[in-house]
């Protein structure tokens, strides 16, 4: 589901979960693990995450939750996206987050905290939350986009392509599919080059300077998530995507 291998002093995390990369509660918590422990390593410098497929993340496996009538996967599930947020926002060392294809809800929660994030010319990113009856990740799309952007995408559900990423700044490069995992690697090399000391020191200082505890906000999010779920609306839009249908509202 998660794999690791080690490139001299780069490791690279990879999400391999066919068919689209959606992770069920184990996932999370594996991607959480694998990241944590990469950069609590002194032999590691950079940390690449990527997939395998035709996108790099879907989210959420909505067909597990949909299967659990006690709530306890959406619970377990939550946790294990803040753990694995977390963990990348958390990491010692910088996080190359490498996109291709689509990016969706807890993939833009990852590509979010990452510190850099390449992508392909064909990735597209969204939160697609409010039409699937949950909400979050608002707090890393804002990490994309300014925002009024950030509302309107998140609203509408609609997406948002790497090149007009590219434009804001928040991608760092645009390149075709096949060579977007040597374009990581060649960043990720650079950065490994450096002294580790001072590229730890640089990462927690930066993330002691950032102006939204993303943690903390993140967590404020999935509180109106578990409120929804008090409601009838939530079931029926996963219900509705798992059965392939319009919800009955």
């Amino acid at each position: 589901m998660i794999d690791e291998e080690r490139r001299g002093h780069i490791a690279v995390v990879t999400i391999n979960h066919p068919p689209v990369n959606a992770l069920p509660v184990a996932g999370w918590f594996e991607l959480a693990r694998k990241v944590r422990a990469a950069g609590e390593d002194p032999d590691v410098h950079v940390v690449v995450l990527r997939a395998e497929g035709r996108g790099f993340q879907a989210g959420v496996d909505i067909h597990e939750l949909a299967a659990d009538p006690t709530h306890r996967a959406l619970i377990e599930v939550n946790r294990g996206c803040w753990a694995a947020f977390a963990a990348v926002y958390d990491c010692a060392v910088p996080v190359i987050a490498a996109v291709q294809g689509y990016c969706l809800g807890g993939g833009i929660g990852l590509a979010g905290n990452a510190d850099i994030v390449v992508a392909s010319d064909d990735a597209v990113f969204s939160v697609p939350e409010v039409d699937r009856g949950a909400l979050g990740v608002a707090t890393h799309l804002a990490r994309f986009v300014p925002h009024h952007k950030v509302r309107a995408l998140y609203y509408t559900a609609a997406s948002i392509t790497a090149a007009q990423l590219l434009a804001y700044g928040t991608v760092e490069r645009v390149v075709p599919r096949e060579q977007l995992f040597d374009t990581a690697l060649e960043l990720a090399e650079t950065i490994a080059a450096k002294s580790p000391l001072v590229v730890r020191r640089a990462k927690e200082a930066l993330n002691a300077i950032d102006p939204v505890d993303p943690k903390a906000s993140y967590r404020i999010e999935q509180g109106f998530t578990f409120e929804l779920n008090l409601f009838g609306d939530s079931d029926e839009l996963r219900q509705a995507f798992v059965e392939k249908r319009e919800p009955e509202l």
